[in-house]
């Protein structure tokens, strides 16, 4: 999947990953892509709820056993 910015939020625990999200969403354009890498098994949940607060688009979530990969999609304003 096509990305505009790629955050690495391996090794970091709740809240840091969604919070790295956050950061990385507030410098893209609406209908822009970030993608986060995250190993928080927690992580899962707390995308799918920060996406569902936000308003921001969860476009795909890959896991290859060992980290998340999350494509978010910028919320058009």
């Amino acid at each position: 999947m096509e990305f505009d910015k790629e955050i690495d939020a391996t090794g970091l625990n709740c809240p840091l990953p969604i919070l790295r999200c956050k950061k990385g969403l507030s410098e893209l354009q609406p209908a822009q892509t970030l993608k986060v890498i995250a190993t928080d098994p927690g992580a899962v949940k707390d995308f799918n709820a920060f996406c569902a607060q936000t308003g921001h688009e969860l476009l795909q979530l890959d896991n290859n056993g060992t980290s998340f990969t999350f494509y978010i999609k910028k919320r058009i304003n």
